[in-house]
């Protein structure tokens, strides 16, 4: 199973991005999917997660600022990031679950079974 995720790039403050992250692989279907990141001399965050039901759960971060969707059909997330700012400068991690959990709202990052390689967003002032 193999998390390819895409979208980062530089962007100045108050821009926006939108990161896509595809799952392949040998999985018939993904539960969770959620993005995570990293800054550096950071530990790694939960941005936001999104059960194949619809639920979804945001940082409060990026409450008011980020929308997580997903297209179960070809097991794709994605994270749409508006108004940018330099403390958001990280490498973004796109994490998926296949198995059930009860609630994504107390989820750990170590309940993620299938890691991307992530990509990097840096947003300048």
């Amino acid at each position: 199973v193999q998390l390819q995720a895409s979208g980062g790039g530089v962007v100045q403050s108050g821009g926006s991005l939108r990161l896509s992250c595809a799952v392949s692989g040998s999985i018939f279907s993904i539960n969770v999917m959620g993005w995570y990141r990293q800054a550096p001399g950071k530990q790694r965050e939960l941005v936001a997660a999104v059960a194949s039901a619809g639920s979804k759960n945001y940082a409060d971060f990026v409450k008011g600022r980020s929308t997580i969707s997903r297209d179960n059909a070809k097991k794709t997330v994605y994270l749409q990031m508006n108004s940018l700012r330099p403390e958001d400068t990280a490498v973004y991690y796109c994490a998926a679950r296949a198995t059930r959990v009860i609630t994504i709202a107390r989820m750990t990052s170590r309940e993620y079974e299938y890691w991307g390689l992530g990509t990097l967003v840096t947003v300048s002032s």
